[in-house]
């Protein structure tokens, strides 16, 4: 593309993008059905309060066909056209239409009804998690008993609209396209609420006002120091919310209470903040553990340490790396970092439809685990997603178990279940175990 290209074709995550469809498949077409489909119909009043009537191109055809595009890799609104016109895609008959049609209703399609739908499916899948009986890491098990849920934080900033799209051809920069911040339960694994703004500048705090008018009462947060904030911290604690999260450099306090005192782990109360004009109201738990003579700093405002141990606070910011898992696999795997489209509208439809279809997958994962009777957290999402084209082509020939069975019976064949951690390269928690007598903590 040139020069003038270069800060938006950089990113290798903007490769080419596939050109083949990929075969539809049973199990998923059965999930969407099962799950997506209720929560699609379940908008048409809302559909028709917007002003929106009946058309071809109407809520439950679009809900199907973006849904096909991220799940059968269709490449574009072209082959969108001649897919649609030659099948019927989940609970759409084929349909002809013009491209100038389609490419027209990807723009300007409200996109507040995916996001509905979105919420609507979100809410359900939690349930049938809980139904299952693969097993949980101990230390999460039990931590999860003590809080209504568990959750990670995090924002991300969508990449550059990828210069594929004829108006920003001429643009010498290419605009950002938006900002996230996203909850993901550390349990299931699953998406919990998805937040979008247009500034793709924002700073990860402007979210926290929309943040804590959702958060469920009791439920433990853990994030990065993009969130490192005396007020959100106090509004947490006065709300009775918890967090966990890393004591930010320089910072200061005020030790109110010493719990623990030895060479390799230190654990305190302490009063965030000693100057008049930014102080915290409210008492944390100061927690440094050295690990091969580094300190590791941790706060949080669960101040009793019956309730949650040194091990758990390690063991639960650990975890947080969930999310920064899920914003990869969203912008590669599923194709978040190529855009759709130009108009805002348009990019929030794309997102809110992408982490649906994340979402279903992370479904998909949580039966592959049971199959397997392992943590969810050892099956790899990205293999689970591309083994999906083998099962297809076993379904077409006969078999007749469900996607779940087919991947768990070729796991090693398909690497479905992630490779376990080198000796030499322990983990934080495994490295702070090694550390410290975990019995004393």
């Amino acid at each position: 593309m040139g020069g003038r290209y270069a800060a938006a074709s950089g990113n290798p995550q903007h490769g080419r993008q596939r050109q083949v469809v990929a075969p539809s498949d049973a199990d998923i077409e059965q999930r969407l059905n099962d799950l997506v489909k209720p929560a699609v119909f379940a908008e048409l009043d809302y559909y028709h309060r917007l002003g929106l009537r009946n058309r071809v191109l109407s809520l439950p055809v679009m809900a199907s066909i973006v849904l096909a595009m991220l799940w059968r890799h269709i490449p574009g609104v072209s082959a969108l056209q001649r897919v649609l016109a030659q099948e019927r895609i989940l609970w759409t008959q084929p349909t002809r239409v013009s491209q100038p049609a389609l490419t027209q209703r990807f723009l300007t399609f409200p996109a507040e009804l995916f996001e509905r739908v979105l919420a609507g499916v979100l809410a359900q899948l939690p349930a049938r998690s809980a139904a299952r009986s693969r097993p949980v890491p101990p230390r999460l098990s039990g931590v999860q008993t003590r809080f209504a849920t568990c959750y990670a934080l995090d924002g991300t900033t969508l990449d550059a609209l990828f210069r594929k799209l004829r108006a920003l051809q001429e643009v010498a920069e290419a605009p950002l396209a938006g900002h996230l911040a996203v909850v993901v339960d550390l349990v299931t694994h699953l998406p919990a609420k998805v937040w979008f703004g247009e500034d793709p500048r924002a700073d990860d705090k402007t979210f926290l006002p929309q943040i804590l008018d959702w958060l469920p009462p009791n439920s433990l947060l853990v994030f990065d120091l993009g969130y490192f904030a005396f007020p959100f911290f106090d509004t947490l604690t006065a709300t009775g919310s918890w967090f966990v999260t890393r004591l930010r450099n320089k910072t200061s306090y005020t030790v109110q209470q010493i719990l623990r005192d030895q060479p390799q782990v230190r654990d305190q109360i302490v009063k965030l903040g000693t100057y008049r004009s930014n102080p915290s109201n409210q008492l944390v738990r100061l927690i440094e553990v050295q690990i091969e003579g580094v300190w590791w700093r941790y706060l949080t405002n669960v101040r009793d340490p019956e309730r949650l141990s040194v091990l758990d606070v390690v063991a639960l910011y650990e975890r947080r790396w969930h999310i920064e898992t899920a914003f990869a696999l969203v912008k590669g795997l599923l194709g978040l970092s190529y855009l759709w489209v130009g108009s805002l509208n348009g990019v929030q439809l794309q997102v809110w439809a992408t982490w649906l279809y994340y979402a279903i997958l992370i479904d998909l994962c949580d039966d592959v685990a049971e199959v397997l009777q392992l943590p969810l957290e050892c099956i790899s999402v990205e293999m689970v997603a591309r083994s999906l084209y083998f099962y297809a082509g076993a379904a077409n020939q006969g078999y007749t178990g469900t996607a779940a069975e087919f991947l768990a019976g070729e796991a090693k064949l398909f690497g479905i279940v992630k490779r376990p951690r080198a000796p030499s390269q322990p983990s934080v928690l495994t490295r702070v175990s090694l550390a410290l007598d975990e019995q004393e903590i």
